[in-house]
């Protein structure tokens, strides 16, 4: 029965919390590749020029908003959530952004960007809540305040029928007090304090599980643990590093539930850190790729920009907005014919030139031959 009692036992609930306990130099190896990464992105990020780089902070807030949503099961069309960013940054106009919810998310992700350096309070949390729930549709939802329901706070899911409790959150009369522990646990350990945790990918991780091991609101806890989690990264590192952790945890989200699930449960915390350090490895790869596809955009339009003609310039343009992953299956004759609005004779003329010139790949034959980027 003790051993029960054992298993069901929350880290909450623990007589040492929040006393976390980990193996720092079982994560040396992942923590110095982190900092490698560190610089060979700004080394990158230092070949772009003003739009180039406005261009990449565009596209990483437009995953990060768009996966943040999407681990929660909630979906914000890409279109306006750039449309929203754009606004934000005062670009080509004011754009019209349809779903609202996309404004809230970005108000709270360019927040924590611009004013990452103050130190965390309980005004910052419930003005982020009100950014992100402000257009819930649940006119019972309890918004920019700690939650005071006293059902309990689980997380469930439900297999063969059967209800099955994942974790159980502290009860809400307990959350003011944890949660003014966790503020001064964070920052008691920024940069240049006393207590200061001198590995911000370490620090990153234990807030993100500090923060969702208490879950203090009804419904965003989520998204907001996770800007939390980027904002003592920006912190340690100085400034507002490029990286998406919702795109790199969301490309595995059962990985990250079960992480969190088996953190949940105890105090001694290193398996759920070399998880969380890897995920920041993930999401620093792809800020790689994305720089790197860019800067190779950038090359390949200048070099081709007086070898095309304006159809297939548009075409190539087309292309290229659907990022490192490329156009959907590829280009096809029927794609470019409604890209363009060409003939099939004309477009199958267009497209063999554009692979003659080395300006596209091309795969397959007959009715499945398709076209890529040739970056």
């Amino acid at each position: 029965m003790a051993g029960n009692r054992l298993m069901k036992t929350y880290n909450w609930q623990q007589s040492d919390w929040p006393l976390f306990r980990y193996d720092l130099n079982s994560l040396h190896g992942t923590l110095q590749l982190i900092a490698e990464k560190v610089g060979l992105i700004s080394g990158k990020l230092s070949h772009l020029d003003e739009s180039q780089e406005t261009e990449a902070l565009i596209d990483l807030i437009v995953e990060e908003a768009v996966k943040t949503s999407e681990i929660e099961g909630e979906y914000i069309s890409r279109p306006d959530i750039r449309s929203s960013i754009e606004n934000k940054l005062g670009l080509f106009g004011e754009n019209p952004v349809r779903d609202k919810r996309a404004n809230g998310i970005i108000e709270m992700i360019f927040n924590a960007r611009t004013s990452f350096r103050q130190p965390l309070c309980d005004t910052t949390l419930f003005e982020w809540h009100l950014s992100l729930l402000s257009m819930s549709l649940d006119p019972n939802l309890r918004i920019g305040a700690w939650r005071i329901d006293e059902d309990p706070m689980q997380i469930i899911s439900v297999q063969h029928g059967k209800t099955i409790v994942h974790f159980e959150a502290p009860p809400s009369k307990a959350v003011p007090h944890k949660m003014q522990q966790f503020v001064k646990w964070f920052n008691d350990t920024a940069p240049g304090k006393p207590q200061a945790i001198i590995f911000a990918p370490v620090r990153a991780a234990i807030a993100h599980l500090y923060f969702e091991s208490i879950h203090p609101f009804e419904d965003g806890n989520g998204r907001i643990g996770r800007v939390i989690a980027e904002k003592a990264l920006y912190q340690g590192f100085g400034y507002p590093v490029m990286l998406s952790l919702s795109q790199a945890i969301e490309s595995d989200k059962k990985a990250y539930y079960e992480s969190l699930h088996k953190a949940s449960r105890s105090h001694e915390i290193t398996a759920w850190l070399s998880y969380f350090l890897n995920v920041i490895l993930k999401a620093q790869a792809d800020v790689e790729i994305q720089i790197n596809f860019i800067l190779k955009k950038s090359s390949c339009f200048d070099k081709f920009k007086d070898t095309l003609n304006k159809r297939q310039l548009k075409v190539v343009q087309r292309m290229m907005k659907s990022g490192p992953k490329g156009f959907e299956d590829g280009m096809s004759a029927k794609k470019y014919i409604t890209i363009t609005g060409t003939s099939k004779a004309t477009a199958t003329r267009d497209l063999q030139h554009m692979v003659h010139v080395n300006a596209l790949n091309q795969t397959g034959g007959g009715r499945s031959v398709r076209y890529t980027l040739a970056l």
